[in-house]
């Protein structure tokens, strides 16, 4: 998500068809494929309005641009983020908003994180998600380091699980962040549906990281597998200690572009569940 200045280069692009599903939650979580034990979900159960679980998600909030010329304010009002029927729903709106950090910006939206409340090093990270679509909108599932704030970024590393650009509403990008490969030169994949955008339903959206390799999902499907060797010379493999994980829809940016008049507000991201699991 972080300081992207072009749009990255393929380097697997495949082709596939997925099924949706309904936008309720399962109950008790089931155990993916393999000898996976939950170690930290969210249900998002509560209240419909109600703010999301305070002992699990904090708010990033300002219109400093985050690194990627954005344009969007992020707040943490029920305006932006709030718990409806068993989802988190974020929402970003075009409206005149100064926040606390004095910017004034013509779009607001949320940025939700579980930095200083959870963080695992390795395991499967998992987000069932309905994106929103349209010119300039730009939604991710995404996760940074525990170090970012000493060792700074891409030293922390990043790994996006999901990033989908209003412009390819059909494509799904997962990205490495290290380094010596950050930004346009992270270590990029993207797969495209073989028919509808991925804002036309759920998708559940998967990474499993374990040891000195990292498997991007979509829908339980396999479809790029990243490894220390896939380096750049002089790269660093830095996915070795604690990751927490981050919701938001951005607005513009490098990436995205502007919105344009044929975008429609609001824009909303519908988040069924978040899971992470650990090897047993």
């Amino acid at each position: 998500m972080k300081t992207l200045t072009a749009l990255p280069f393929a380097l697997a692009t495949l082709l596939l068809g997925c099924g949706g599903g309904s936008s309720s939650n399962g109950g008790t979580p089931p155990k993916p494929s393999g000898t996976w034990v939950l170690s930290w979900s969210d249900e998002f159960s509560g209240a419909d309005g109600s703010a999301p679980d305070a002992a699990k998600w904090a708010f990033d909030t300002g219109g400093n641009g985050w690194g990627n010329n954005e344009l969007e304010t992020y707040t943490s009002r029920p305006a932006n983020a709030q718990i409806q029927s068993g989802n988190l729903v974020v929402t970003a709106q075009a409206e005149t908003f100064t926040g606390a950090d004095g910017i004034t910006r013509n779009y607001t939206s949320a940025r939700l994180k579980t930095q200083g409340l959870f963080s695992q090093s390795s395991g499967r990270f998992e987000a069932r998600i309905k994106v929103p679509t349209g010119p300039g909108i730009w939604p991710a599932f995404w996760m940074l380091g525990t170090d970012v704030a000493t060792n700074g970024w891409p030293n922390c590393g990043e790994i996006d699980v999901m990033e989908v650009v209003g412009s390819q509403p059909s494509t799904l990008w997962s990205t490495l962040h290290g380094p010596g490969y950050s930004g346009a030169n992270g270590l990029t994949a993207s797969k495209v549906l073989a028919s509808g955008k991925l804002s036309d339903d759920y998708h559940l959206y998967a990474v499993e990281w374990e040891g000195t390799q990292i498997r991007f999902y979509l829908d339980d499907v396999l479809f790029s597998t990243r490894a220390a060797a896939d380096l750049p010379s002089g790269g660093l493999w830095v996915f070795d200690h604690p990751f927490f994980l981050i919701l938001n829809v951005a607005v513009g940016g490098n990436w995205p572009g502007s919105p344009t008049g044929s975008t429609t507000w609001p824009q909303k991201m519908y988040v069924d569940y978040v899971r992470v699991y650990r090897r047993s």
